[in-house]
């Protein structure tokens, strides 16, 4: 047996059938909307998004699978992916012939449901979120979208997400306290004020989706009660028999035991994920607000810790079930189709004190068990947490599944208090997603997850006089062409002025998504269970959550700074060669035998981010200031609109788009060649980092990481034999301690698996189906990646403790 144990056989059933589910694409939610938009044609934007859902809930397939304990299905068969229509309708017409052909992340589909799609797509042409969006960009900022500068097609071909509502509320108070306050604020409503008349379509919109969604937890009731009927088995029928007990009360009602609150906060999420194809929708906290039942069950004989594992594994197998289809060049930036469902465990109670609790043990325990990408799992650091825990957490990361990522109490929650987070809710913060954070219950939409910028390809454009290299477009002013500098400040005036400038750009194109999600797509039953939505009457994206504070994602950060130092170094200071002979090295890609030797001194002649050498790591911090000190400038729409905050800040999560944003990318600097991946997250690039994890610790820690609030994302690749012995194992606790502790760290997260695996695995996939990897700040199956991807993950820097 595993040091965690093992799933339970019926889990491990479970598991089994899901991991042999062909993901389809299913047409039922695409077409139940389309119907339900053209039948309220007539009605306010809100009223139609709220009787869409309605119209899903009541008419979709359901069922309940042989083995589980918790009901609930996204899609007409598990690890389906629906059709969002309302969205973007083009790219799903475009590739219906392709799914089953793509490198990596395929989907299959039948030929009636491509004529499906192919009926309704007439009536979202030029109807659609992206439509919309694309239309609202300004000539001069579409350009940087058009030429892959600033990729923002997730923000509107998808819903938002990137935020976990307030479970804790729901499961004290079910939805039936929040119907209660919508109707409340409905009633007091002086609709002579025009204001008060769109919040009255608001709040009728919330009283139809929280009696959908209720109508929907009843459908199971029914199903469950006819499949009792019908069984033989004394045992699946009393299990039956009590679901349909629970459902008849939850989520309408509060939760009173740990099955009760798992069966509600599953409906709750699943409808959520039916309602918008946003991801990184996250259960937050998990350990703190699920432990009062847990305890309570204990005490009074209802469970015992197997049957709560058992309960929460369940729990973990169902989120694994949902799925989600994205077009191939927005599945490129999301390798291995990741919806970043998190939990979050650990960290400090509000008041201070250690949070860890058994059920963050229990918590531990089954998702190790599981061994699946989802659920995302998070572990906040902060010095009072004992070694008993951090050993426990290092034998989850043994496992080789990505998994926990940690991330440190001590430079988040100062950062978010600095920010005007009140400092018990700071203390509250969750894992949003990725390496993202946020207050779960009370923040709005894409803490991170804004545009992604693409540094390198822009420092590019800078030494090209603001002229984008492969296609000659001019896109801005520049201050002259890197052949011509006579000095390195020239080259820092030159990524000053076009950062600055491109930084903009980004905030207007994400300005045009955000508009028409406001206009077009606003997601009610989210917005119903973030505070203080009801309250003010708004929706998400109208400025109804407490905080709203977001980031981008810029890509390429080590390319960056190496290439500044490469060019600062071998031009400038050794003269080794001219800015003209470097450039025509740079546009023949290194070609020749003088390119060969221009790009060997690049690589070997220059210091590289992540061996602690303050002459490049002092370079990108101060490189990466510019782009802080702008974003810093700029507002999201919700500003000035209720919400504290509403200002951007810089994060680095930039998931799998080191790959598509490096194949859009000449030849830099630092000796990397066109067209190949960049640097993922703000780890150093690929062999470059040679003196061992501690200096590559301390580069990071240099970048100003209480300003990269949306999240400093760092991945480090160890072999499994690193950590076999006790004493190795603790010398990684050790290490991690003095990351945070002393360095300030925000995130790190460990791949456990040898190049050797993952080389044996892209050759024979059917011998290593189960091998799981960190792809950024998610995980996923390695046999469903792309070859480009699977490539850039066995490239990465394997680190010795």
């Amino acid at each position: 047996m595993s040091y965690f144990g093992e799933l339970s056989t019926r889990m491990k059933e479970f598991r089994n059938d899901l991991l042999n589910a062909k993901p389809m694409v299913c047409t039922e939610r695409a077409k139940l909307a389309t119907q339900s938009y053209k039948l309220h044609a007539d009605k306010p934007m809100v009223v139609r998004r709220a009787l869409m859902l309605e119209n899903v809930l009541k008419n979709m397939s359901i069922y309940i699978e042989p083995q589980t304990l918790i009901a609930g299905n996204q899609a007409s068969s598990n690890r389906s992916a629906p059709i969002f229509p309302e969205y973007a309708m083009d790219w799903v017409i475009d590739e219906l012939d392709e799914f089953d052909k793509r490198d990596g992340d395929r989907f299959y589909i039948t030929q009636k449901s491509k004529q499906d799609l192919r009926d309704i797509a007439p009536y979202w042409e030029h109807n659609t979120l992206k439509d919309r969006g694309l239309a609202a960009m300004p000539p001069t900022s579409k350009v940087f979208y058009d030429l892959g500068i600033i990729k923002a097609e997730g923000n509107i071909t998808s819903g938002d997400a990137h935020l976990a509502v307030n479970y804790e509320k729901i499961l004290k108070y079910g939805l039936v306290k929040y119907k209660s306050h919508a109707e409340e604020k409905l009633k007091k409503l002086d609709l002579t004020d025009c204001k008060n008349l769109n919040k009255s379509y608001f709040y009728q919109s919330i009283i139809i989706v929280l009696d959908a969604v209720v109508s929907f937890a009843g459908r199971y009731v029914d199903l469950a009660l006819a499949m009792a009927k019908s069984e033989q088995n004394d045992i699946r029928k009393a299990e039956l028999l009590k679901m349909a007990q629970i459902l008849s009360k939850v989520p309408y009602s509060p939760a009173d035991n740990l099955h009760e609150a798992l069966q509600s906060m599953w409906i709750v999420h699943l409808c959520l994920q039916i309602e918008s194809n946003g991801h990184s929708l996250s259960y937050g906290r998990i350990d703190q607000f699920l432990y009062p039942f847990y305890e309570k069950d204990l005490r009074l004989g209802i469970v015992t810790k197997d049957s709560a594992c058992e309960l929460l594994t369940n729990l973990w197998i169902k989120t694994y079930t949902i799925n989600k289809i994205r077009s191939w060049s927005h599945t490129q930036f999301s390798a291995g189709s990741p919806l970043y469902q998190n939990v979050t465990v650990g960290g400090q109670t509000t008041l201070k004190r250690d949070a860890v609790n058994p059920l963050s043990y229990l918590i531990l325990r089954s998702v190790a068990q599981v061994k699946l990408p989802q659920p995302n799992l998070t572990v906040r650091y902060h010095r009072g947490l004992d070694d008993a825990f951090m050993r426990e957490c290092i034998e989850v990361v043994r496992l080789g599944t990505g998994m926990p990522a940690f991330n440190n109490d001590e430079i988040i929650i100062p950062s978010f208090i600095q920010k005007g987070v009140k400092e018990e809710d700071a203390y509250n913060y969750s894992a949003i997603g990725c390496v993202e954070v946020a207050i779960p219950g009370k923040w709005g939409y894409r803490c991170t997850g804004m545009s992604f910028l693409n540094f390198v390809k822009s420092f590019m454009i800078a030494l090209n006089d603001g002229v984008d290299i492969e296609s000659g477009i001019k896109v801005c002013d520049g201050v002259g062409h890197f052949k011509d500098m006579k000095s390195f400040d020239e080259v820092l005036a030159a990524w000053d002025k076009i950062i600055r400038e491109f930084t903009r750009h980004s905030v207007i194109i994400d300005s045009c998504a955000d508009i028409v999600l406001e206009q077009d797509a606003a997601d009610i039953l989210c917005s119903a269970l973030v505070d203080d939505c009801i309250e003010r009457g708004l929706t998400l994206k109208e400025g109804g959550a407490v905080y709203d504070f977001i980031s981008g994602l810029q890509v390429g950060i080590a390319n960056l700074g190496d290439s500044l130092a490469a060019i600062k170094k071998c031009v400038f200071e050794d003269k080794l060669f001219t800015p003209k002979q470097l450039w025509e090295a740079l546009i023949n890609d290194f070609g020749g035998v003088d390119g060969k030797c221009i790009q060997d001194a690049l690589i070997n002649g220059a210091p590289k981010y992540g061996n602690d050498e303050d002459y490049i790591d002092l370079l990108l911090k101060d490189a990466y200031g510019v782009y802080i000190d702008e974003i810093s400038k700029y507002h999201n729409t919700r500003y000035g609109r209720g919400p504290i905050g509403g200002i951007y800040y810089a994060g680095t999560s930039s998931i799998s788009a080191n790959v598509p944003q490096g194949a859009s990318t000449t030849a830099t600097p630092d000796g990397r060649r066109a067209h190949t991946p960049l640097a993922e997250g703000c780890s150093p690039s690929h062999a470059m980092d040679k003196n061992g994890p501690t200096s590559v610790f301390k580069s990071v820690s240099k970048l100003p990481t209480d300003k990269i609030t949306g999240g400093v994302l760092l991945n480090q690749k160890v072999n499994p034999q690193m950590l076999e012995k006790e004493e190795d194992r603790m010398k990684l606790v050790m290490l991690l301690r003095t990351f945070f502790n002393r360095l300030h760290g925000f995130h790190v997260q460990y791949n456990v698996v040898s190049r050797e695996v993952l080389i044996d695995a892209q050759n024979n996939p059917d011998d290593h189906r189960d091998l799981i990897v960190r792809v950024a700040g998610y995980s996923a199956f390695f046999n469903v990646l792309s070859k480009q991807t699977q490539d850039d993950i066995i490239e990465r820097t394997e680190h010795k403790i």
